[in-house]
């Protein structure tokens, strides 16, 4: 049995081409990528030891080796984050023992009263499953009429995994599927996100199981809509930490003139006020 760590340490060596390290490519090659034998030289340490890691049958590899495949793997630093975390719950073996439960809907009234300073803009308070906890008129204007928003608990990622009208909505689609399935491993908890990935899997197959395990840090661009009423819409995304809470502050703000107005055009068509729900 694998684990979460050897699955991404495996992933990234897959992924690297010899020749971009200077390594010579010699000699036929089972498989893409680096050599276990390359990887471990690299990180100063032992094929054999390389090999429990990638397998799962080492679950507790100390910092300095942890750092040794990161430097080995030319790591950048969110791919970096990701794999001392990797360690962390993995050492725990908190995936195997995780009782899923959801994640608390609440927020705290200070976060409620800064959102509401940034009416009539878009933004939304959420966390890494995708709940969309609190958000403000503008948000609802924006993004009420896709489906999104659709029942009491809405949440990003249940609609892009689930929803047909998602791939309208998306001309990434692919792109912010990958992103949403790689922020399950940093839900509030591992409880959390399991309870969440127990409920995708089955639902979703393997579009969402194969992200998921693939653990491939995504690059997070705008985000673009094509909108039913609106039209073509470039939002860039700008997001505030509320560490605290294990929850995000998500403000989306147009990224060209066109988007700008189109903006205002759908705010004026739906008047409201903040949205919490908890």
């Amino acid at each position: 049995m694998g684990s979460p760590l050897g699955d991404f340490v495996r992933a990234r060596r897959d992924s690297i081409q010899p020749a971009s390290l200077g390594l010579p490519v010699h000699g036929r090659r089972r498989s893409p990528g680096l050599r276990r034998s390359e990887l471990a030289a690299r990180a100063g340490i032992s094929v054999e030891y390389l090999t429990r890691i990638e397998q799962g049958r080492d679950r507790n590899p100390s910092v300095s080796v942890v750092n040794a495949l990161a430097d080995a793997l030319s790591l950048d630093l969110a791919e970096r984050e990701h794999l001392r975390y990797l360690a962390k719950i993995t050492g725990g073996e908190c995936t195997a023992h995780a009782r899923p439960v959801p994640a608390a809907r609440d927020v705290r009234p200070t976060v409620l009263t800064t959102l509401r300073l940034l009416e009539p803009g878009l933004a939304v308070v959420t966390n890494r499953l995708g709940d969309l906890l609190a958000r403000t008129s503008g948000y609802d204007a924006v993004l009420g009429g896709t489906g999104l928003l659709d029942g009491d608990a809405p949440n990003l990622t249940r609609y892009v995994f689930t929803d047909p009208r998602a791939r309208s909505l998306l001309p990434d689609w692919e792109a912010v599927a990958d992103e949403l399935a790689f922020d399950l491993w940093r839900g509030p908890s591992v409880e959390n996100s399991a309870w969440l990935t127990a409920e995708l899997s089955a639902a979703a197959g393997p579009g969402f199981t194969r992200r998921l395990n693939r653990h491939q840090v995504p690059q997070r661009g705008p985000l673009r809509l094509r909108h039913p009423v609106g039209g073509e819409l470039t939002l860039l995304r700008e997001t505030l930490e509320l560490s605290a809470d294990a929850q995000q502050l998500v403000v989306l703000l147009p990224a060209d003139q066109a988007t700008a107005e189109a903006v205002e055009r759908l705010r004026h068509a739906a008047r409201g006020g903040l949205r919490a729900i908890s």
